[in-house]
């Protein structure tokens, strides 16, 4: 493991860890256990009755039991925030607080899986093997490039939704930002310049979506700079990445990427230097998404952009997952959805955008706190899930109202 500094001494007496201690999950019953006769009928002998139903049809699992209403957040504490490789045990108040955002924002109960890092095969066999008590896995903090291979594995083994929020989280609610960010500008969507910086999970996600919503031009760098044609020996997942952008087939340094960019978008950590944001377009965007230190301050960013961004909760404009990922799961499990797709991660940003209805630069995506995002995000999912005709109308039991 990486050796990491100190933020601050530990003292229990503290605030943020009280808040802590003891963890920040219980299991509570949906079922009142008031004596002999609930009894029979919650455990034996009546509990046998239900069993050997779903034994006979695996279907009804999702009815009687809880698994239509649980997901997995699953971590071997490989990357955690902006912390890196500190291990699962060190991942499990990551982990915590992310239920606690799962059932605060869309009454998701969610369960934090901890586990020991190992191969890929032995990750995806280790979650395969748990999954039957579960009604969708929520990858999380889990490293680059071994998360790619991971997701798509347990994608092809699983029937039920498989979701990296590291990356598939970001890029949707990016995607949100700057459709109303053209708007604020005054630019079309699908003609902006486009500058990634971040070819990791994030980076990688970013870019595939927003190639999907109709940008064209989408250059990517690391680093070691532009993926471009001059780039040799690439990891795979930055192969394909070079192939799928950089239309004009930039090379070079970040600084000769941002030359006219429209928009910077920052999912790595370092700093951009402001000899290279004084190259980009008039009436720029910067999304400098790190957390905690974005890759430009918004105080500086603002003096060469009209529309600035961060993953910080103390400026305007943050871009956090959590306007994506309770809602994602919310529609995946009320309409029984077996992927979360392409298009539904569309459907999704274009849900948070629109709830926006008049854009700002200081307001480009809705609060994390509006009680409007879920259920238009579970409403775009579920309206795309194949066994749903009409799963926008028809919430699940446990559907946020």
């Amino acid at each position: 493991m990486s050796a990491l500094p100190t933020r601050r001494p530990f003292d229990p007496s503290d605030e943020v860890f009280r808040v802590h201690e003891g963890g920040k999950l219980a299991v509570h019953a949906t079922s009142q256990l008031r004596d002999a006769a609930d009894l029979s009928l919650l455990y034996t002998p009546g509990v046998a009755e239900v069993s050997l139903a779903i034994a006979a049809d695996p279907g009804l699992a999702r009815a009687y039991t809880s698994r239509r209403n649980t997901v997995a957040v699953v971590s071997d504490g490989t990357a955690v925030l902006g912390l890196g490789d500190i291990g699962p045990l060190a991942a499990m108040p990551v982990m915590e607080g992310k239920a606690v955002l799962f059932k605060q924002f869309a009454g998701v109960d969610a369960v934090p899986v901890c586990m020991e890092t190992g191969s890929i095969e032995q990750i995806v066999d280790a979650v395969a093997r748990i999954a039957p008590t579960y009604g969708g896995i929520n990858l999380e903090d889990i490293s680059a490039p071994r998360c790619f291979e991971i997701e798509r594995r347990l994608q092809e083994r699983l029937d039920i939704p498989v979701f990296h929020d590291d990356q598939h989280g970001t890029a949707i609610v990016a995607l949100a930002a700057l459709r109303n960010a053209a708007v604020v500008v005054e630019k079309e969507l699908t003609g902006l310049r486009v500058v990634v910086a971040g070819a990791g999970a994030a980076g990688v996600a970013v870019s595939r979506i927003l190639l999907a919503a109709g940008v064209t031009d989408v250059v990517v760098t690391d680093s070691q700079g532009v993926l471009g044609p001059d780039r040799d020996g690439l990891a795979p997942h930055k192969a394909d990445l070079r192939a799928a952008t950089n239309p004009r087939g930039v090379t070079g340094a970040l600084g000769e990427a941002l030359s006219g960019a429209d928009v910077f978008i920052g999912v790595s950590g370092g700093t951009v230097a402001e000899r290279d944001l004084i190259r980009m377009a008039p009436r720029a965007v910067i999304l400098a998404l790190a957390n905690p230190d974005p890759e430009v301050h918004p105080v500086v960013a603002a003096r060469f952009a009209e529309v600035v961004a961060t993953g910080r909760s103390d400026f305007p404009n943050q871009i956090n997952n959590v306007l994506a990922f309770p809602g994602i799961f919310r529609g995946a499990l009320d309409s029984g959805a077996r992927r979360i797709t392409e298009a539904m991660k569309l459907e999704a940003a274009a849900a948070i955008a629109a709830l926006v209805e008049h854009p700002t630069a200081d307001r480009i995506v809705p609060s994390v706190f509006d009680e409007r995002v879920a259920p238009a995000v579970a409403a775009a999912v579920a309206a795309l899930a194949p066994s749903s005709s009409a799963g926008a109308s028809r919430p699940g039991p446990y559907a946020v109202r």
